[in-house]
């Protein structure tokens, strides 16, 4: 195509793929104070900076929102994998702080997990192995401050 430029960033670990379960497809205009919509219709928001007082959410609440939904899907798959019961209200409250510093902006993050009913060791295996296996954790893994927290 013309006028276009096609690059890949390699990813610090490079992972085999042997298959693409899905690709979400969406279309940004005017970043931070625009608009997000995916392909299929199913995302339709307005996008707003922190504390413009425009309505709207932003990418650092739809990076906590994906976060914690699929470290949540983490957790189960390894729950069953531990067989570790897990209880019908598990859940993250997530955190995603925007900085910035001498280098720059950059992102930070916490997660607190809920896993109400499990023991210690329990919960602190199932988030350990949810920070190994989740997308979310491996691509913020080593780029961003990331704590976590449990309560049982």
């Amino acid at each position: 195509m013309e006028n276009q430029i096609v690059f890949t960033a390699a990813s610090k670990t490079p992972i085999q793929v042997e298959k693409v379960i899905y690709t979400a497809k969406v279309h940004i205009d005017g970043g931070r104070e625009g608009s997000a919509k995916s392909d299929d219709g199913q995302l339709d928001i307005a996008l707003s900076t922190p504390g413009s007082g425009i309505k709207g959410t932003n990418p650092e609440q739809l990076l906590a929102a994906g976060w914690s939904a699929c470290f949540i899907g983490a957790i189960k798959i390894n729950a069953a994998g531990m067989k570790i019961r897990l209880p019908k209200d598990v859940s993250v409250d997530a955190e995603v702080d925007l900085t910035s510093g001498e280098g720059g902006y950059a992102l930070g993050a916490r997660l607190n997990v809920n896993l109400p009913g499990l023991t210690f060791e329990q919960a602190k295996a199932l988030v350990e192995a949810a920070h190994q296996t989740c997308p979310y954790s491996k691509v913020t893994s080593g780029n961003i401050n990331v704590t976590f927290s449990v309560s049982i």
